[in-house]
């Protein structure tokens, strides 16, 4: 397998928007209270256990549910998230079996070439 190919497989696993949204300690809070209670939640009682606004915490868990971590679930006038199990799971799999493919790949592929404009004049 080419570096590019790998490279280009690693590109298609990296969800920027994934990493973004896991890269907040209230956001990985807010999914480790919704793992620890193995039930969907709202917004008004995710919030009561951070201290944090309400409107605070219903931005980000939009932003965890736009990056495919929550699924939500209108009840009534009430939002209910909770944690995309299998999603998950399998972006952060297909992250795991790219990165042992390039590692097989970097352990036989020869170096990467220098970018062109790199070279310093040495001078005596």
């Amino acid at each position: 397998m080419s570096k590019d190919h790998v490279a280009g497989d690693l590109g298609a696993v990296l969800s920027h928007q994934m990493f973004r949204a896991l890269s907040d300690p209230t956001r990985v809070r807010l999914v480790v209270l919704l793992a620890e209670r193995c039930r969907a939640c709202s917004v008004s009682e995710l919030a009561e256990c951070l201290d944090v606004d309400l409107s605070v915490v219903s931005r980000h868990l939009a932003l965890l549910r736009a990056a495919g971590v929550l699924r939500a679930t209108k009840s009534g006038r009430n939002l209910f998230y909770e944690i995309q199990y299998d999603a998950l799971a399998e972006a952060l799999r297909g992250i795991a079996d790219t990165l042992e493919r390039a590692r097989g790949d970097f352990t036989t592929a020869p170096a990467c070439p220098a970018p062109a404009g790199n070279e310093k004049e040495h001078t005596p």
